[in-house]
């Protein structure tokens, strides 16, 4: 009989590798099979025992659209001078709400899947990566009421190329900005919880720091001509990569089917790239600090 002792020695060490040993988010691709299970697991679980079930994922952004459309812009006015207001809100109220969900989600995935992360060595990256995917599911029910509007005032007749182009983009960049933000925060979030309230705080002023619930043009107004500080602040304004996919959902739904005669916002298509690569700094800085974190996530826990 062969002695398992000496097939191990003919093995050269550095085909080894170091037990709980992490590759970062290349492992995320190499246990793909396990990233379907935590998303599929997330999808069915979250209307689970729910009576209106899926329904719920038209309800609530419905209800946000309503209160928003009724509060600022018939009671506040808050609409002037925007044609095609509704429009214009809900394109902007589906982008936030798809960065909101899978920041918040993957800031409290390790946290929330921590029976796991105490006993089984996988890579913790995974869950923050879930939680976006789930994220972007839920997103989809939304983009698709917004569609079904846009369709009825003529949307299939103006669409373009870029349009559709815009509508990528937008949603690449709001997960790339999420899923840093969330690699980040979810990493500290485990040693100090005090990370969950910042990340409310944040979400709270992400509606209001990007233009949703106004027009780009408003800044422009109040910053410039009115406080009278520097044109550097509204294309600070502007690169936000939460400012840069509203408006380039903006872009994709709204204008085609609105006659308006807004001006685009300055340097749009080079702010799509500058965000882009704001978003993947985001990621890259997240993924350092969680890298560097997560060998006492056990610990911690």
């Amino acid at each position: 009989m062969t002695d398992t002792r000496d097939l191990f020695a003919a093995v050269p060490r550095s085909a080894f590798e170091t037990p709980g040993t992490s590759r970062g988010l290349i492992d995320v691709v190499r246990w793909r099979y396990l990233l379907n299970l935590l998303v599929r697991t997330g999808v069915t679980t979250r209307y689970r025992n729910s009576v209106l079930g899926w329904t719920w994922s038209y309800v609530r952004p419905a209800a946000q659209f309503l209160v928003f459309w009724v509060v600022l812009g018939l009671f506040m006015n808050l609409d002037r001078g925007i044609p095609n207001y509704a429009v214009y809100l809900f394109s902007g109220i589906v982008v936030i709400n798809l960065f909101s969900e899978a920041f918040k989600n993957a800031t409290t995935s390790i946290v929330g899947n921590a029976p796991l992360v105490r006993k089984v060595f996988l890579p913790r990256q995974l869950f923050a990566v879930s939680a976006v995917i789930v994220a972007f599911v839920h997103f989809l029910p939304q983009v698709g009421l917004l569609l079904i509007v846009c369709l009825l005032l003529g949307w299939i007749t103006q669409i373009s190329i870029l349009s559709i182009l815009a509508i990528l983009a937008g949603m690449l960049i709001v997960m790339l900005f999420a899923l840093g933000l969330g690699l980040f925060f979810g990493a500290i979030n485990v040693r100090f919880r005090d990370a969950e309230n910042i990340v409310e705080l944040l979400l709270l002023l992400a509606t209001w720091a990007s233009p949703v619930l106004y027009a780009w043009t408003q800044v422009q107004d109040a910053v410039v001509d009115r406080l009278g500080w520097p044109q550097w602040v509204v294309e600070l304004y502007m690169l936000n990569p939460i400012t840069q996919g509203v408006e380039l959902f903006h872009y994709a739904f709204w204008r085609p089917v609105t006659e308006t005669t807004f001006a685009l916002p300055p340097d749009l298509a080079w702010n799509t790239l500058w965000t882009f690569l704001i978003a993947v700094g985001t990621l890259l800085v997240g993924q350092t600090v969680f890298r560097r974190l997560e060998g006492r996530f056990a610990q911690d826990l």
